[in-house]
């Protein structure tokens, strides 16, 4: 049987019209259900993990779950005009953030957009918030040092330039004012610096803004924030970004120190998306995968070869525990993700001992590689001291009748906390911090009354700079202390003591 001209046109016609191109069902999808900032997709047969979409109205959302007939998103804005039954198109592309110099001295949210209302970020280059961490070849051992300006952290528990260092205590015992300080001290050291707030009121990143320009910070430093009042997906993808601008400039040579405040709260809207795309809750309601959370993005903080840039990211994350408890689940997992965990407590902050860093539990993994002779030297027995400080006062407590031995111990002990006090926003260069080091384990401040310590310390250090400034030179150049600085250094402490006794002791 004969078709005619025009039946074939038309089956041709009809054809055309039922036809769907297979295009359309891989990269466009249908809303099944969508709340809490989670949305379920029908269809995006290929959609990748992680990949942005795009829903109605421009907002964009990230894939989390990929099921044999759906897809799980969490949505990275506001929700409230989407519906079910609305497409939902793929871009083919992962969630990337804009990095590069542009950023330096600006506030952007997690999707590195300002903030700060200061325009637009001039970048053209953007870099995915998700990267593998650098090979092992790729990586040399961490040696140069980080000074924090913290006279208990660089004497006893030192940071390298590559280096993961766990900041741990419970709530208001200081931690942000560790990580500030050391951002503070980094001016002037050709280190950029990358705050990232996680769940943090939006009044202390402001405060903590404040105090950056205040300081000059903010001419190396870029702040993300991801405040409380930010969806969950935002406050999961916030370090990653952060890591990510500060990879950019570790890939060109540059050194970089990023802050990561809190990682507790970080695990905490993790766990509050898990749970709503009903992924099987494990400990603490965790999911399984909560290790890797955290691995992957501390993981990729490294000093890399000269052979690939030759750049660092040193990390501080911060955890915050309940009352004490380092043994709970995310602390632990972090602890053992590190290179050393600063140990924050409440009973030494509440007496007064600021920073209230407990010197016999805090420990560097990297340890003296990532100090400078100078201060390897009159730091080299500090934690011995202070420990057999803490054990003899501790027994004093139940006897007064004490040999002199063990009161010279106590009293040395005592001067020694006093000198490892320090104000916030006010972190010491390491040649100040190893001339008191040095006065004090040279035994030259014992007749010297304990609260006195301090302020004679810090007035005999100006008199130095006044008058013999080469001294300083020599210890900033050579980074050691030889037998003619050291008699030097003695002589002058000697005189100047013996000046100003009665000025000292009134």
């Amino acid at each position: 049987m004969k078709l005619k001209m025009n039946e074939i046109a038309e089956l041709i016609e009809k054809q055309i019209k039922n036809y769907e191109a297979p295009i359309i069902e891989k990269d466009v999808g249908t809303v099944m259900t969508v709340g809490d900032g989670i949305a379920i997709i029908y269809g995006l047969d290929q959609a990748m993990l992680g990949e942005l979409l795009v829903f109605p109205g421009d907002v964009y959302g990230m894939v989390q779950n990929l099921e044999p007939d759906s897809v799980g998103a969490v949505l990275l804005g506001n929700a409230n005009d989407i519906k079910e039954g609305d497409t939902v198109h793929r871009t083919g592309r992962v969630v990337e953030v804009p990095v590069g110099d542009g950023l330096i001295g600006r506030v952007v949210d997690a999707l590195g957009h300002p903030i700060d209302g200061l325009g637009e970020i001039v970048s053209t280059k953007t870099r995915p918030i998700e990267r593998i961490a650098p090979g092992v070849m790729m990586r040399e051992p961490v040696k140069t040092p980080l000074q924090t300006g913290i006279k208990a952290i660089d004497s006893m528990i030192p940071i390298g330039r590559g280096q993961r260092e766990l900041i741990i205590g419970d709530r208001q015992t200081g931690k942000t004012a560790i990580a500030i300080d050391a951002i503070i001290n980094q001016k002037s050291q050709n280190v950029l610096c990358v705050y990232v707030a996680i769940g943090q009121k939006q009044s202390s990143v402001a405060d903590i803004h404040e105090r950056l320009k205040d300081a000059g910070a903010m001419e190396y430093t870029t702040i993300v924030s991801a405040t409380a009042s930010e969806l969950a997906p935002l406050q999961q993808i916030a370090p990653y970004s952060g890591m990510a601008m500060a990879e950019e400039w570790m890939e060109n040579g540059r050194d970089v120190l990023i802050v990561l405040d809190d990682l507790s709260k970080h695990a905490v809207a993790y766990r509050t998306i898990s749970l709503l795309l009903k992924r099987p809750p494990g400990r603490e309601a965790y999911p399984g995968d909560i290790f890797y959370l955290h691995s992957r993005l501390l993981e990729r903080a490294c000093k890399l070869s000269k052979n690939y840039g030759g750049g660092s990211i040193t990390a501080l994350p911060i955890i915050e525990t309940q009352a004490g408890d380092r043994s709970a689940y995310i602390p632990t997992n972090v602890i053992s993700i590190t290179d050393g965990q600063i140990f924050l407590i409440s009973e030494l902050f509440n007496a007064g001992q600021r920073p209230a860093v407990d010197s016999g539990q805090s420990v560097s993994r990297v340890g003296g590689s990532a100090q400078i002779k100078a201060m390897r030297k009159v730091a080299g027995s500090l934690k011995i001291e202070l420990a057999n400080y803490r054990e003899l006062q501790s027994f004093s407590q139940f006897g007064s009748d004490l040999d002199v031995n063990t009161k010279k111990v106590l009293h040395h002990g005592a001067i020694l906390m006093e000198v490892l006090k320090q104000k916030q926003y006010s972190p010491y260069p390491v040649q100040q911090q190893v001339f008191e080091l040095f006065a004090v384990q040279k035994r030259l401040m014992e007749k010297t009354p304990i609260e006195q310590v301090r302020p004679v310390l810090a007035k005999m250090y100006e008199a130095l700079k006044i008058e013999h400034p080469e001294y300083l030179q020599t210890l900033v150049t050579s980074g050691i202390i030889n037998s003619d600085l050291e008699s030097q250094l003695q002589e002058f402490i000697r005189n100047y003591i013996e000046v100003n006794q009665e000025v000292i002791n009134k």
